[in-house]
């Protein structure tokens, strides 16, 4: 029988759960104050821990703490009357299985507690890892509205995506979506608007680096015929196109600022005016933002706007940060790929993953699909190889990544002589790939010789 610890300072939930779960065949045990859940935690191994997160002089975090060190296969649910998504991203970055909020529903429950229990089975088997690296788990795919252009990676850092995105999809809150370029900002927009209430309604996404200030905000918010030159015809924008349901404003630090004066009276009011319209129209819309760069230093967002989006943020990570999603996504790319040409492909070959997975992919997912597309045009058997890949690729695998390793074992790191060789050496890296690898343009960027350069390479054993 699955045994479950139930800890909250209200007797009658604890009672509660108890004659509830027990009559669903758990084994359930209770405790009504830190204490006694301490001494329980530390006697016996549960399989289940319902937590309440508000408990008086201690708090969820540290019953979380104390289960994952007796035994980190012991799954946690946050029980909270806050409704506080913050406070629930916390907990689950900690590792917690997942959060419910008050007043607690009896299916609600027991759905959970059964997904939570299954869990625990699974790792305990060895079907996944305590990390959850073997398998995906069924986050954004395996959930209703699933937006199936939308890859779940296995890497922890998807798994915290995945759970963030679920955590934050079904409230009303705007996101602001930080990564770098290709990383897929998009994407998560989308799997945010698919696993919300709004998925049915439209999904306007808009490039705001490609809006100049004039068309700005004809392209945001419409205008009426005659407006301005050119002006011939009404036109309906963006926001107005979205109603009901979400925009998704990319690198939107790169709106005119007056544009964003505009867009701050918009999302305070929730009212939009096509350009030359005398008439206020009411707009329905969740918005989503994105960058690259942090919105809040106030360089070149305005800080107000920026504290209106900033509701709930999302980071990405870079490719060359994910580990084993990198295959996941190379694997996915070829299947795609392959469709369109026609072709059938199975695989890499283990040396085209290796250099997959040492490859810093400075274009992120989006430099991976190409690769993947070319080299499969390339290939002409059922696997692709080494000779396959682009000369940037497979030139790439032979430089080490980390630094002059052997160079700073000789010098001390804090020596003047060992920072300027570190220096040199991440600038002739550098400007190797900002000319594709061809030596004799490094050189000449560089400002040397073709011999000089050589021999740093040498040096440097880049190659």
């Amino acid at each position: 029988m699955q045994k479950i610890l139930v800890i909250d300072d209200d007797m009658d939930i604890c009672n509660l759960l108890d004659r509830f779960l027990s009559k669903h065949g758990y084994a359930v045990k209770t405790a009504y104050n830190p204490s006694a859940a301490f001494g329980l935690i530390k006697n016996t191994t549960f399989d289940l821990v319902l937590s309440d997160f508000r408990l008086g002089h201690s708090d969820g975090r540290e019953i979380l703490k104390a289960v994952k060190e007796k035994d980190p296969t012991t799954q946690v649910i946050i029980i909270t009357g806050y409704s506080d998504v913050k406070i629930a991203v916390d907990v689950i970055k900690m590792g917690a299985f997942d959060y419910i909020t008050k007043p607690l529903l009896p299916d609600e429950i027991l759905m959970l507690v059964d997904k939570a229990l299954n869990k625990t089975d699974d790792v305990r088997s060895g079907k996944e890892s305590i990390s959850g690296q073997s398998t995906p788990a069924k986050g954004i795919n395996g959930s209703t509205g699933a937006d199936p252009t939308y890859i779940a990676g296995v890497s922890p850092q998807a798994k915290e995506i995945d759970r963030q995105i679920m955590l934050v999809a079904p409230t009303p809150y705007s996101v602001i979506i930080y990564g770098e370029s290709g990383t897929g900002k998009e994407s998560i927009a989308h799997a945010i608007h698919m696993n919300s209430a709004r998925r049915s309604k439209p999904f306007q996404a808009v490039d705001c680096g490609a809006l100049t200030k004039e068309l700005a905000g004809s392209e945001l918010f419409g205008h009426e015929k005659g407006a301005f030159t050119g002006a011939l015809t009404q036109k309906i924008g963006h926001f107005e196109s979205a109603n009901g349901g979400t925009i998704f404003l990319d690198e939107v630090a790169n709106l005119p600022y007056d544009t964003q004066v505009a867009l701050l009276r918009v999302v305070q009011e929730r009212k939009i005016r096509r350009l030359g319209g005398l008439k206020e129209i009411d707009i329905d819309v969740r918005i989503l933002v994105a960058s690259n760069e942090r919105l809040s230093d106030g360089k070149k967002f305005r800080e107000d706007l920026y504290h209106r989006f900033n509701e709930f943020s999302i980071n990405l990570y870079p490719l060359r940060e994910r580990g084993k999603d990198i295959e996941l996504f190379a694997n996915h790319f070829l299947k795609q790929a392959t469709a369109e040409l026609g072709k059938t492909i199975n695989s890499f070959s283990p040396e085209v993953i290796a250099v997959f997975n040492k490859y810093r992919w400075p274009g992120n997912l989006r430099e991976l699909n190409n690769v993947v597309k070319r080299v499969a045009l390339l290939t002409s058997g059922d696997e692709v190889r080494l000779n396959s890949l682009p000369h940037e690729i497979s030139f790439g695998e032979k430089f080490s990544f980390d630094g002059p390793a052997h160079l700073a074992n000789e010098e001390s790191p804090n020596k003047l002589k060992s920072v300027a060789l570190n220096a040199e050496y991440e600038k002739i890296l550098e400007i190797l790939k900002q000319v594709n690898y061809n030596k004799s343009k490094a050189a000449k960027m560089l400002e040397i010789d073709r011999k000089t350069l050589y021999n740093k390479l040498k040096q440097y054993k880049i190659m």
